[in-house]
């Protein structure tokens, strides 16, 4: 298992499923956009709603900035789209039921390991790592911290 991506790395090669069950490589970002990919426990939980829907809410920053906005949880295509839908997503969630994503970027787990971490990556254009945000109960902070990453690649 991957101890955790550094600052310089560069993005794992990951094939996901999105919510409308497209297949999305994270690679294929490169060289196009920045990128903020955010690792989220659960779906419809009250922190995760709170973060997805900021993200949606200061999307037009994210764009302004060049970069795309990906939320990538254990949750099913189906939850995912559902979720989406429900709150209005303007962005891509991602379904990783066999943690192959959270292993490759080295997601710490929490309470005694049995929910996934959220942790917030900012990659630039050219796909390397240029910040981590981690906590589980500042949800909305990674907006912010993502948003000053960004401001730096620029």
């Amino acid at each position: 298992m991957n101890k955790g991506l550094k600052i310089g790395d560069d993005i794992p090669e990951v094939t996901l499923k999105d919510q409308e069950g497209h297949l999305i490589d994270l690679t294929a970002f490169k060289g196009k956009h920045s990128l903020v990919v955010y690792f989220y426990p659960k779906d419809d939980t009250p922190g995760c709603t709170l973060e997805a829907c900021s993200f949606r809410d200061r999307y037009d920053e994210f764009e302004e900035a060049g970069a795309k906005v990906i939320g990538i949880s254990g949750d099913s295509v189906g939850s995912h789209s559902r979720f989406a839908s429900r709150h209005g997503l303007n962005f891509m969630l991602l379904s990783d039921i066999n943690r192959v994503a959270e292993k490759e970027f080295g997601v710490p787990r929490n309470l005694l390991g049995l929910l996934p971490g959220r942790v917030t990556y900012v990659f630039n254009k050219e796909g390397k790592l240029v910040s981590t945000f981690s906590s589980a109960v500042k949800a909305t902070r990674h907006i912010k911290e993502s948003l000053k990453a960004l401001s730096t690649c620029q």
